[in-house]
């Protein structure tokens, strides 16, 4: 910078005329500077040239400020510590001040300035000083902010307790430690600064290299996530959840940090839960449960084509973008589900083992999708009504093994009411203080209950008090395994909650379900993913379907139709046998064997062949393949396919069918 000027006469210190100050084009820009304060003091501070950002800066003009000593800009405080002074003779002495601290505008109002005042030279001699000022308020207010923000979160960190939080170095030794660490491993502070994390491993874990392999793999990924066995000081094991985060500053890492859990009780819970639950199902396994007739698993194929062709049809509207009209499809694979459920409860399947999968549930959403399928089952000898209150919390139950309980005891309840009777489904929210969750057997707190009310014939005192034993039933021998309560209330215990009679000779039955309340949202539906396309018709091509089941019949003529086949549909034989006796172009015949009526689907196929001896057929059916078959062989131009299949296979079959030449 040039600078040539002579001091200030004290008693005229606003008489510009006497600075001498050599005007270029740098002086020009440093004028026209709105970012930073840029201005010249003489060698006793006071104020000599004042640039724009100086006056937006500070407040001042420079008819207002030049000649006036540069300790106004000061707060209070620091002009009786005299840092103006200071701040002259380090510059002085060292060529340069800098600083950062509160300063005054002309408004009285403080900002957080940074401050540079170096010293100027003119031919070895110091001529004055140039001061530069940056409001850095915003910034300070920032990073006072980020360092509130960062010690509420050490404080945060350091009083947890149930999770044992700390800090490794890259090399992984400990640099800091919170109280839940402290709790959990048993250490103070004092005993692991500075010792390595491998302590904490078993012997066992140390001497395969784990520790090692655990800061390797957050290194390199990211994180490391495992469970094991850990020690605590005293030596004695705990099952711990260890998360290990790698943290990096500028891509360089800076070390680790750790969070262990201990987790030995729930462990030991879910242990004693899954003996009991292999000894219950090994039991249940020694009872012989009957056998599934070949109507009935006729009837279950049928449901089960109608939910996976209902899927796969939404997946492929969604994939289309076709977003309308997209409930029935939703509609029938529920239906069908809740049919399939039935038929697989009232068998009694108890086969292969029972798992849960709980999910927040609405238990009135559930009890009121299913009252169709309950009054079915339970006849028209026998009123429905439900009482299902406004409101109900959610609960976190297996859904599936929900509906299947309600079924049970549905059931259970039709058979307790040969003549007739009054069914009631019931809903309600429990507050459940320490008297009353001692009645029911469960912990004091929030549960929602399910309540199945019969006015049947009830139960004497001893025999309620079985009714939940495995394989105690009253019903006569064939006609019942007791298995159904027993299902029931080992479900409703693994889901936290308890399943309760209350039964009276001649007045009825009632069973109550209490699960406890999830505090949160029932789910909702995933939404379908991309089905594959399929390989559609080459030309004006008609393929009649006919089938008694509507949710099966509606899929396989709604995939004809969307791969380019006219399609018609038939509920029966008798009526499917007339469009094949007349005149209508048929390329294929697809139907059912076991069709209700006088005609079956074998029946209609060879009655059809009469008058059309190339017809080809498709039999789709859910028996097995020799009640089909007969001797064993398919005729000229038969094939079949077995419930349930996809609607992919159904769409490779047809086109390979109508495009093969007639045997």
């Amino acid at each position: 910078m040039k600078a040539g000027f002579s001091a200030l006469d004290p008693g005229d210190r606003r008489n510009k005329a006497k600075v001498s100050l050599t005007t270029s084009t740098y002086e020009l820009l440093i004028r026209s500077v709105v970012d930073y304060a840029i201005f010249m003091l003489d060698l006793d501070g006071h104020v000599m040239s004042w640039n724009s950002g100086a006056e937006r800066i500070k407040g001042y003009t420079a008819e207002e400020i030049i000649g006036e000593h540069f300790s106004r800009f000061y707060t209070e405080e620091d002009r009786a510590a005299g840092l103006p002074a200071k701040a002259l003779r380090i510059a002085t002495e060292s060529g340069r001040f800098s600083a950062e601290a509160w300063r005054i505008r002309k408004d009285g109002a403080r900002f957080w300035a940074m401050v540079v005042i170096d010293a100027i030279y003119q031919d070895g001699r110091l001529i004055g000083f140039a001061k530069i000022t940056r409001d850095m308020t915003e910034q300070r207010k920032a990073q006072i902010a980020a360092m509130e923000s960062e010690r509420r979160f050490r404080l945060l960190v350091e009083g947890v307790t149930d999770y044992a939080i700390y800090m490794l170095d890259p090399d992984g030794r400990v640099s800091n430690w919170n109280a839940g660490a402290e709790r959990i491993k048993g250490y103070a502070l004092a005993d692991v600064v500075g010792q390595h994390f491998s302590r904490f491993y078993t012997p066992e874990d140390v001497a395969a290299g784990l520790p090692r392999r655990a800061l390797e793999t957050a290194r390199s990924q990211g994180r490391y996530e495992a469970e094991g066995w850990r020690i605590r000081k005293d030596g004695t094991r705990f099952w711990a959840s260890v998360v290990i985060d790698a943290i990096y500053d500028e891509g360089q890492l800076m070390g680790f940090a750790k969070i262990t859990r201990d987790l030995t009780e729930r462990r030991e819970a879910q242990q004693q839960l899954e003996q009991s639950r292999e000894q219950l199902f090994q039991a249940q396994k020694m009872e012989a449960v009957g056998q599934l007739t070949g109507g009935l698993a006729h009837d279950f194929n049928n449901l089960l084509t109608g939910i996976s062709g209902s899927l796969e049809l939404l997946k492929a509207r969604v994939a289309q973008g076709r977003l309308s009209d997209l409930d029935r499809y939703i509609n029938s694979a529920q239906g069908a589900a809740s049919r399939a459920a039935a038929l697989t409860h009232r068998l009694l399947a108890f086969a292969r083992r029972q798992t849960l999968d709980p999910k927040p549930t609405n238990p009135n959403k559930l009890a009121a999708d299913m009252l169709d399928m309950v009054q079915r089952t339970v006849g028209p000898g026998i009123a429905l009504e439900t009482a299902l209150e406004t409101g109900l919390w959610p609960t976190l139950c297996d859904p599936n093994q929900l509906e299947n309980a309600i079924l049970n005891l549905c059931i259970n309840a039709r058979d307790a009411m040969p003549d007739g009777g009054l069914l009631t489904i019931e809903t309600a929210n429990a507050r459940l203080d320490d008297a009353t969750a001692r009645l029911h057997g469960v912990e004091p707190g929030e549960y929602v209950t399910i309540s199945v009310t019969d006015t049947g014939t009830g139960m004497p005192p001893d025999v309620a008090e079985r009714a939940f034993d495995p394989f105690f039933t009253t019903k006569p021998t064939g006609q019942g395994t007791g298995l159904g309560l027993s299902m029931i209330y080992g479900f409703a215990k693994q889901s936290g909650g308890q399943a309760r009679i209350r039964s009276e000779v001649g007045r009825g039955t009632t069973v109550s379900l209490f699960l406890p309340r999830h505090l949160g949202e029932a789910d909702e539906a995933n939404p379908p993913s991309q089905l594959p396309s399929l390989p559609r018709a080459e030309a004006e091509q008609t393929v009649m379907v006919v089938d008694d089941e509507p949710t099966v019949r509606m899929l396989v003529a709604e995939v004809l139709e969307e791969l380019g086949y006219a399609a018609i549909e038939a509920a029966d034989g008798t009526s499917g046998l007339k469009v094949l006796q007349s005149d209508v172009q048929i390329d294929l015949l697809i139907t059912d064997v076991g069709l209700p009526g006088n005609v079956n689907g074998r029946q209609m196929a060879d009655a059809a062949r009469q008058t059309r001896p190339d017809l080809k057929v498709l039999f789709i059916t859910g028996y097995a393949e020799n009640t089909v078959l007969g001797s064993g062989m398919l005729e000229q131009n038969t094939h079949m396919l077995t419930k349930p299949f996809s609607m992919e296979a159904l769409a490779s079959r047809v086109k390979a069918i109508v495009t093969s030449a007639p045997a």
